[in-house]
């Protein structure tokens, strides 16, 4: 039941429509109050009422035919205070939740509309570190929440496959490389000689102007560099899709920076037709000065292209081959001007479609020691880092649970949810210094924590059995901790709907924890299989119902639920 419409429709208030009163319900802040709370301050001034007054008159009004979802209402200080029928609330939230199963907190508001994703985005020829891993799961967990919401999702990786840094690459190779070694050795025998470039360039300055030159026959489609171009790309892809296969995500496209590189000129040549395109040291740039930026440079003075002229061919291209409602962009703040530069530009062309241009910024993982740095070799690679975990995990589990099946696979579950949920964890623009003792601590409110509590309400499922015939006690759900863990369930949908609206994913990923934590809470001072059939009955449905959520919650974030641990 949609509670807060079914409130709003017993108000009536002069100048103030059913959906604007709606809006200004809220949860009650302390339980004491009840379930759900109207602020009368806001109708005051039209009223020319004070707000207790208004609020008790309604008070008033609403209990002398109080509706049968409804146990009481009463005011205090000026807010108008809605107690619900626990047990009655308590057997339609099981219901619903229970009724719709894996579609619970899924809707139609995304019906019709397109929603473009451009996350993860790796670098080709260099490693897939830590610090993808924000933009990768962030973008994946906002892929499936509006999946859940009914849009038509498409998921973009935008390669980095396009720059001077494979000219270097070719000269690497051709000094250093050996092909049989980097197809044994993979992506890291590829980052080896990329750094050995660097650190032999900073002596002999001709090194650059040689892959200035390879970079050149790139562009020109010179055979013999394309070649090596697809090889560095073929052996960087073959590596990133186990990681990606680990972290269970997926895209709807590849298309990298290579693939605009014949569709800037369109973009370019209705810059110019706009006059909008001025030369300024020899570049050409788009003047925002007017708009509190510095230029937004778009040619470079050798004619070369940059950053800045990629996107906006990318962004016209997304367009018309999607014709989205919103595109978004998850990349780091760092990136934040670029972007603000990149939608301007898209205003100034005249084409509406800038304001459904979002910029979803994330903060940067560093080092204990400082940045990371694929240049110098500094680098944490996320296939480690889920390496690492997987073995810690599966230490833990020998320990605790020597007998169990499958440790493996468990621990691979396990490992990997851990590093996905230390990334989901906290707001996504909090900078984070990566360690391998906070990434997987086993501790508090962690990743292993929610597969734990996922697991207890698998093992009592499976111990109850199959449903009992006898109707549920429902007051035995309707205790302050069953009640909390009821009123939490609840609030599912309105959880996603949030993040989604915030791009935040971790407003499930704090959700979990308080419905974990809840559960938990009442686990420990309820018998759940109680001798008596009733409310048995009661609680197994409370357990398969946080059971159910708990694994869509899961799934939105792209942990894997565990029946055993």
């Amino acid at each position: 039941m949609d509670y807060k419409k079914q409130l709003a429709k017993l108000i009536a208030l002069d100048g103030f429509s059913q959906g604007e009163i709606e809006s200004y319900i809220t949860p009650a802040a302390e339980v004491a109050f009840g379930d759900f709370s109207l602020p009368c301050f806001r109708f005051s001034k039209a009223l020319k009422k004070a707000p207790n007054a208004i609020a008790s008159e309604l008070a008033a009004s609403i209990s002398a035919k109080l509706p049968d979802f409804l146990k009481a209402v009463g005011a205090v200080g000026g807010y108008l205070n809605f107690t619900l029928d626990r047990e009655r609330a308590a057997g339609v939230a099981l219901d619903e939740v229970l009724t719709k199963g894996a579609a619970y907190g899924e809707s139609g508001e995304g019906k019709g509309k397109t929603v473009c994703i451009d996350y993860s985005s790796i670098n080709i020829a260099k490693p897939f570190h830590i610090g993808h891993l924000g933009t990768t799961v962030i973008g994946a967990a906002l892929y499936r929440i509006h999946k859940k919401l009914g849009y038509n999702t498409v998921g973009i990786n935008h390669l980095g496959d396009f720059g001077t840094q494979f000219g270097k690459l070719i000269v690497a190779y051709k000094l250093w490389g050996d092909k049989r070694g980097i197809e044994a050795d993979g992506l890291r025998a590829l980052v080896d000689i990329y750094v050995r470039f660097h650190k032999e360039e900073e002596t002999s300055p001709a090194l650059t102007d040689e892959a200035r030159e390879w970079f050149l026959k790139i562009e020109k489609k010179d055979p013999e560099a394309l070649e090596l171009f697809h090889f560095f790309k073929d052996t960087t892809m073959k590596e990133v899709e186990k990681t990606y296969e680990r972290l269970g995500v997926t895209f709807d496209s590849y298309a990298g920076e290579s693939f605009y590189n014949d569709k800037m000129q369109p973009v370019i040549d209705e810059l110019k037709a706009k006059n909008l395109l001025t030369v300024s040291d020899g570049a050409s740039i788009v003047d925002l000065t007017e708009y509190g930026m510095p230029p937004c440079l778009i040619l470079r003075s050798d004619g070369a292209s940059l950053y800045a002229t990629r996107d906006l061919a990318t962004a016209f291209y997304r367009k018309n081959t999607y014709n989205f409602d919103k595109c978004l962009y998850v990349v780091a703040y760092q990136q934040n001007l670029h972007f603000k530069q990149v939608f301007k530009v898209v205003e100034l062309m005249g084409h509406d479609f800038y304001k459904d241009m979002i910029h979803v910024a994330y903060g940067m993982v560093s080092l204990e020691d400082g940045a990371m740095s694929t240049r110098k070799g500094n680098m944490v690679y996320l296939s480690d880092v889920l390496d690492k975990a997987k073995e810690k995990s599966l230490a833990i589990i020998r320990e605790k649970s020597p007998d169990i099946k499958d440790a493996e696979s468990i621990a691979e579950a396990v490992g990997v949810g851990a590093v996905i949920f230390s990334a989901l964890v906290n707001n996504r623009i909090k900078d984070n210094v990566f360690s391998y003792d906070k990434i997987l601590n086993f501790d508090g409110e962690t990743g292993p924590y929610l597969q734990y509590t996922y697991a207890r309400c698998n093992s009592i499922v499976e111990k109850a059995g199959i449903e009992s015939k006898t109707a549920p006690d429902l007051s035995s759900v309707a205790g302050e901790e069953a009640y909390a863990v009821v009123k939490l369930l609840t609030e599912y949908p309105e959880v996603l709907r949030s993040a989604k609206e915030a791009y935040e994913p971790s407003f499930v990923t704090r959700y979990l924890i308080d419905l974990a934590q809840a559960y938990n809470k009442f686990y420990f001072e309820n018998r759940v299989l109680d001798e008596n059939a009733s409310v048995r009955a009661a609680r197994v449905r409370l357990t398969k119902a946080v059971k159910l959520v708990l694994k869509s919650g899961f799934e939105i974030l792209g942990i894997q639920a565990v029946e055993h641990m």
